[in-house]
Parts: C-alpha cells; sequence; structure tokens
C-alpha cells in the first residue's frame, strides 16, 4: 500500500484521526498508484483509526454542543439516542475506494449535517400528518410549513419565502462503550447486476462483486439537537411556541423507528432510538439547573428557607428523623433567631418561615409529631411571634 504523499510526511499515521486516514493521508493505493482490488482491508485502517486525541476532541466537540444547548434553555429540544443499526453518512463523496463517507474537517470525525437531519423528520412529519400511520400527533401540512419551511413546490412558484421556525444541529456520534469501535465495515453484495441491467438472465452461477463500504456502528450515542425560533411562528399559529416540543419528539420517534437517518435506509440503515437513562439524566438535570435559576430569584431570606426545606425534603424521603433539639431542629431555632432579630426579613418572609417549620418539623423530628410535644416545641421556637400582627 502506499500514501500519495511527499516523502518527508513519512509513511507512519497510526496517530491519525479516521477521517484524516480517509482522506488526506489516505494509504490504500497499490504500487502503481492504482485502487487496489481489494477495499476491504483499506477500509479496516480506518476503522481501526480512533486515537486517544481524537476520542477527547470528539468529546469536547459533544460537550459543547451541549453547553451551548443549556445556554439556550428550552428552545432547544434534547433528544438522546442510540443507534440500533450502523448509519453509513456521505456514500455518494468522491474517493478513491468509489464509496465516501462524511467526515467532520479539521476534526476527522464522523458526523451527519444538519440539512440532513431536517430532511428525514420533514420526511417523518408528512408521513404522521397524512393519517397512514394512525394518529397524526397534531401534524398538518400548515404545522409542517411554519416549523420547516414551506415545501419545494411553492419555492419554485416563488410564493412563499418564509423560513421554517426550526434549525437542526449536526450529529456527532460516540461509542457507546469504553472499547466500543466507533466506525465498522459493512459489506453489499449485488447479486444478478446483468440481469438488472437489462442483459442476459438471472442464474446461480454468477460471480457477484462484494463491495465495502463505511458506516457508524451500531450501539453508537448520538443526540440530536433541535432548536426553536418563536420569531418565525405567525400569530394565528400561536400555539406552535407551547406544542413544538411534543411534535418534534413524535416526529423523531418515527423517523428513528421507520425512516432511519444517514444512507442506505430503505435497507434498514441509520435507525435510532430514543436513550432512556440519557433522557433521565438530561431531564434531572434540566430541573437541577431551573431549580437553582428559582433560587438566585430568590431574596436571600428566602433562599434560606428553601434551603431549609429541602434538606427537611430529602430527610422525610429516606424515612429517617432527627432528634429533639439537635440537628434541624437546632437549625430551625437558628431561623427563628435570625428572622426575629434581622431587620431585613419582612413581614411575609417570616410567615413564609413560620410555614415551612409547621410544615416539616412534625415530620422529620422525632416526637413533635405529638400534639402536646408539638405544641411545646412551637412555644419555645417562638413561632408565634413570626406571624404578622393584625
Amino acid at each position: 500500500m502506499s500514501v500519495a504523499l511527499p516523502t518527508y510526511l513519512g509513511t507512519a499515521f497510526g496517530d491519525c484521526p479516521p477521517g484524516h486516514r480517509f482522506g488526506l493521508y489516505f494509504d490504500g493505493w497499490d504500487d502503481g498508484w492504482r485502487k487496489p482490488a481489494n477495499k476491504t482491508p483499506a477500509f479496516s485502517t480506518i476503522v481501526s483509526a480512533f486515537p486517544e486525541h481524537s476520542r477527547k476532541a470528539l468529546a469536547a466537540l459533544r460537550s459543547r454542543q451541549m453547553a451551548a444547548a443549556e445556554a439556550i434553555g428550552e428552545a432547544v429540544l434534547i433528544y438522546p439516542a442510540k443507534l440500533s443499526a450502523p448509519l453509513p453518512t456521505g456514500l455518494g463523496n468522491e474517493h478513491p475506494l468509489e464509496n465516501g463517507f462524511a467526515f467532520l474537517n479539521p476534526y476527522g470525525l464522523p458526523y451527519l449535517a444538519g440539512s440532513g437531519v431536517k430532511g428525514v423528520l420533514r420526511r417523518a412529519a408528512e408521513e404522521l400528518a397524512s393519517g397512514e400511520w394512525g394518529d397524526s400527533e397534531g401534524w398538518d401540512q400548515a404545522t409542517i410549513d411554519t416549523l420547516f419551511g414551506p415545501g419545494e413546490d411553492r419555492l419554485a412558484a416563488g410564493t412563499d419565502f418564509r423560513r421554517g421556525a426550526l434549525a437542526f444541529w449536526d450529529l456527532l456520534f460516540a461509542p457507546g462503550k469504553k472499547d466500543a469501535p466507533l466506525l465498522k465495515v459493512e459489506i453489499m453484495t449485488p447479486h444478478h447486476s446483468g440481469y438488472l441491467q437489462g442483459s442476459g438472465t438471472p442464474h446461480a452461477n454468477e460471480s457477484p462483486n462484494p463491495i465495502p463500504f463505511l458506516a457508524v456502528a451500531a450501539g453508537c450515542e448520538v443526540t440530536l439537537f433541535v432548536q426553536f425560533d418563536p420569531a418565525q411562528v405567525p400569530a394565528e399559529e400561536s400555539a406552535l411556541r407551547s406544542d413544538w416540543k411534543s411534535l418534534m419528539t413524535s416526529a423523531l420517534a418515527h423517523a428513528g423507528e421507520w425512516l432511519g437517518f444517514g444512507a442506505k435506509t430503505a435497507v434498514g440503515y441509520g435507525r435510532l432510538e430514543l436513550d432512556q437513562r440519557a433522557q433521565a439524566d438530561a431531564l434531572e438535570k434540566a430541573d437541577q439547573r431551573a431549580r437553582e435559576e428559582k433560587l438566585r430569584e430568590l431574596t436571600p431570606a428566602m433562599r434560606l428557607i428553601q434551603a431549609f426545606t429541602s434538606t427537611c425534603e430529602e430527610k422525610f424521603n429516606a424515612r429517617a428523623k432527627d432528634k429533639l433539639n439537635a440537628g434541624l431542629h437546632q437549625r430551625a431555632g437558628v431561623l427563628v433567631s435570625d428572622a426575629l432579630k434581622d431587620d431585613t426579613w419582612s413581614l411575609e418572609e417570616k410567615a413564609a418561615l413560620a410555614d415551612a417549620l409547621e410544615a416539616w418539623l412534625p415530620r422529620v423530628i422525632e416526637k413533635l409529631d405529638r400534639k402536646d410535644d408539638w405544641k411545646d416545641a412551637r412555644k419555645k421556637l417562638k413561632l408565634a411571634q413570626l406571624r404578622p400582627q393584625s
């Protein structure tokens, strides 16, 4: 095998990303600078090229996407998924091995362009809107045109030049497990090609020619990001501003199961399914961010009350109780003392503290669930003084 590069660059390219081995540093030429008769070894070399620095670059790119989505907030739908079938992409790109592949430069990592994602999801929305798959899930042609933009027929007619309200980010793929492959070599073997091209008749003694090509390996993780621009939604369709996520979730599920992404989807490639565990983690992170944002909007006094309430809730959910005059009970006494002495506490904040203590202390402090003990504890805590005077 030979590489078409100046000799001063050497011939050791084992530390290159797979896309660079496939493109700039392709070393699959035979000694006469002809394409190899057996292409599979050259493809196998590409598959094995995934050095540690490429793994780190991929992790950084995916983290950057996630950080950008989280910074934008509710205007981005995050859909974590796993490939249930290999996914070829960019097979039509020119390459000496005839079947190309789409790598993201300058990183040399496999990707699927957002434009390709948009096309698949529009097709999924159209299939759902047709009613031929049962429930339309809320899709109709007007909704499709608003979210994706007008179809090619109206663009060609020059009657509608709106842009859609959705933007689709590029897909980046990562191995599902530490030692799992990112890429694999797939083989297609066309039978009866002469007959199908109109010459001869099919028979059992033919010698079909296996054709290798690259694909992202099944089991790889991928996160789909769909961004929404409410300014592109007309006033008469304002309901889409709250419904767009549920609509896109249904389209994503339909596309992943029935249509597929990338190339060769008609024969089962490119299928993906929602990653339930990753989605649960993403929802938990989103809830945590929402709680933190809400906490930042509170006054210092209300933040203290919220922190105390959260601790009590964790204790209650763990089916545990603190002893009387210790732990949470002492902390409650400090909060009441501060509220009564600090002039910055408003009457509403003092009343909120009283409400929180009355709601939680009997549930998380031993003996305070008994009426007489709780009456005595309320008196010692001076809860009555926290109430606004009428």
